[in-house]
């Protein structure tokens, strides 16, 4: 009888050990994902931040633009996947500028999420990259701290450069393409553009404030 208890005891014993460390693991697979997506997020936030306090400088808004946020939803020329954030920029209570969320997937690695920030007058306040998954030394020159090619894009507006001249060189545009890199920078300087347009088509209903966001404002 011993002969047989003892190695199903065994079995059982190894089973139960087994099961045991499964469920370990899941558990710490479980918390590590859980810390690790908390802290990209919070890094994203951060790089949030920075990029709206480099649009719009602080000699450039007199108004809290984390509490001037609004939602925007748009597919076509936006390129959001679901709603998103947008934000106001003010000066003696009127809107001196909007910052936009701007998501491309035509990167050579997929999605890129950009900030693009348009003045009343439609020129750019500025662009800034906040997420992508471009290669290192290649297409990362998106980054502020890799290159100054976004501020290539500071001034600029739909009627300049011409239509023609929204395009990389390569192109026959007026953008630098990246050496060895030409799908990443074509990608960003289209959805930039097509930013613009947006604000060109929604103008009006961007720049103008309901009674309440005048009085909160």
């Amino acid at each position: 009888m011993d002969s047989v208890t003892n190695p199903s005891r065994s079995v059982l014993r190894n089973s139960l050990i087994l099961g045991v460390f499964a469920v370990c693991t899941v558990g710490l697979i479980a918390i590590t994902q859980q810390g690790t997506e908390e802290r990209i997020i919070a890094e994203q936030q951060r790089m949030q931040m920075r990029a709206l306090n480099e649009i719009l400088p602080d000699d450039q808004h007199d108004n809290d633009l984390l509490d001037d946020a609004f939602s925007i939803d748009d597919r076509k020329f936006l390129g959001l996947p679901a709603p998103a954030t947008a934000w106001r920029g003010r000066q003696a209570g009127a809107v001196s500028a909007v910052i936009l969320p701007v998501v491309t997937m035509d990167g050579y690695s997929g999605r890129i999420d950009l900030l693009v920030g348009i003045q009343a007058n439609g020129e750019l306040a500025g662009v800034r990259v906040i997420n992508h998954r471009e290669t290192p030394g290649l297409g990362d020159k998106l980054e502020v701290g890799k290159s100054s090619w976004v501020f290539s894009f500071d001034g600029k507006s739909l009627s300049m450069p011409t239509p023609d001249g929204w395009a990389v060189r390569k192109d026959g545009g007026e953008f630098d393409q990246f050496t060895g890199a030409t799908i990443t920078p074509r990608a960003v300087v289209q959805a930039v553009h097509k930013a613009l347009e947006y604000f060109s088509e929604h103008r009006d209903t961007l720049l103008q404030l309901t009674p309440e966001e005048a009085a909160h404002g």
